[in-house]
């Protein structure tokens, strides 16, 4: 990647005529997990055996998979993988493109009119088209849309969908588009003034096969809240280094209904959204189930409001761990046509077992370690602490490139990224068991 002049080492090693494929980097990625995972084993085998005298050896190596080998072979895995990424070159960054910009929204009314306001202020060359859909509102969101677009002389159409539920608001407003692209924001997400522009190039530099980008989206409260605080380092360095692996292997596994972009005749091709609650990451795996690929461009920025409160938290979080269940339940990753993508979505089928471990036996066996036992919590435990922050120190140098590019300076949160670091899982897992069950067992879908 080259940002301000400034050149990471797989760029040095291409500028040097060594172009490394991605499928020998998909290679290299995995030998250096196996080996990690392989150290893991040796240093391991008297935990098994200490445990196992307490709860069978074949349940001990059950735990210490969930607790400590598969969690160190996907932090390596990713860690290997970020260090060999390169974004590829755009073929411009002044695209001319026209694009229409789809907000669906509810009870957004003290909101939309600054969400419009950033629209207003993007350098880009092509028109933008915006459709704002509010979708069973009852405050003022319809009026304050027409509004704020008729001050602002955006060509905004806004229109009614009474029927709840954000993918027929989506639905209802794709009807109304005409041009080739297409992207989704969120009422409260606000766009960096060069966020369309670096989109769409992103879009239009990109192989023929690739039909979405998602866009890189960020925390803009963080400072009204500790649990905002956290979510900060979460966007910040969890799900956008998740998000640039996949990018690399060509298969950002979900195009977030946030800020992502997509071509307008595919998504209409596919039937448009899909009634589920995670109806971005559903749409997401129906593209790559008709062979078609999504990339993610880092320099493409948003800023949204994240959930201030823990219950908030855990609504919006078992939403995310249900629409994950809804997709695996839809696109079967052993039917995905395409083999990165194949491997992608097949770790998410590991992921409830993960998170049953971390519930159930990780966390308890943190309390028990207290008082001296340490059973469960062992010397491998503490071994993939520092691929963790391995993985953030690379994606944080990364990041630093991105927002100096931006003209964007990072927040001081150190506090908060030392709670992330230590505890952000132990909310997280509880959490996702929370949406896997509410899929289990059919409960009622509530969109926010």
């Amino acid at each position: 990647m080259v940002t301000d002049g400034k050149i990471i080492e797989s760029d040095r090693l291409e500028r040097k005529g060594i172009y490394i494929k991605v499928w020998i980097k998909f290679l290299i990625a995995h030998f250096g997990a196996l080996l990690w995972v392989g150290v893991s084993i040796v240093l391991s085998l008297r935990w098994v055996g200490e445990l196992g005298t307490i709860v069978s050896v074949p349940f001990a190596i059950i735990i210490i998979t969930g607790i400590a080998y598969i969690p160190g072979y996907i932090n390596a895995f990713t860690v290997m993988s970020l260090l060999s990424d390169k974004q590829p070159k755009f073929v411009t960054v002044s695209p001319e493109e026209d694009i229409t910009i789809i907000i669906a929204c509810r009870n957004e009314e003290n909101a939309i009119g600054e969400t419009l306001g950033y629209i207003a202020k993007q350098d880009y060359e092509g028109e933008i088209k915006v459709i704002v859909v509010d979708n069973a509102s009852t405050d003022g969101t319809y009026e304050e849309s027409k509004r704020a677009g008729e001050n602002l002389k955006l060509n905004i159409t806004v229109i009614n969908e009474n029927i709840p539920g954000k993918y027929n608001a989506l639905n209802r407003a794709l009807k109304y588009v005409d041009t080739e692209f297409v992207a989704t924001l969120d009422a409260d997400t606000l766009l960096h003034k060069s966020s369309v522009r670096y989109i769409v190039s992103r879009m239009i530099s990109a192989p023929s096969d690739v039909c979405a980008v998602a866009g890189s989206v960020l925390v803009r409260n963080s400072r009204t809240s500790f649990i905002a605080k956290l979510q900060e380092w979460d966007y910040f360095l969890g799900i956008a280094s998740i998000k640039r692996m996949q990018g690399l292997y060509q298969g950002t596994l979900v195009a977030q209904g946030a800020f992502s972009l997509y071509k307008t005749e595919v998504l209409k091709y596919v039937g448009g959204w899909p009634d589920a609650i995670g109806e971005d990451i559903v749409l997401t795996w129906k593209f790559f189930e008709n062979k078609w690929r999504v990339f993610y461009e880092p320099l493409a920025v948003a800023f949204t409001d994240v959930p201030i409160s823990l219950k908030h938290l855990a609504r919006q979080r078992s939403r995310w761990a249900r629409g994950m269940i809804e997709a695996l339940k839809a696109v079967k990753p052993w039917k995905q046509p395409l083999g990165y993508i194949k491997y992608l979505t097949s770790i998410n089928l590991i992921m409830p077992y993960l998170d049953i471990i971390y519930t159930f036996v990780l966390i308890p066996g943190l309390i028990i370690a207290l008082y001296g036992k340490y059973h469960i919590v062992g010397p491998v435990t503490i071994f993939v602490l520092p691929l963790s922050m391995i993985q953030n120190f690379v994606l944080y140098r990364y990041q630093q490139y991105v927002f100096k590019n931006l003209g964007l300076s990072i927040r001081k949160n150190r506090f908060g990224f030392i709670v992330y670091v230590l505890f952000y899982q132990m909310l997280m897992s509880p959490i996702s068991i929370l949406g896997y069950m509410q899929e289990v067992f059919f409960l009622k879908r509530v969109w926010k």
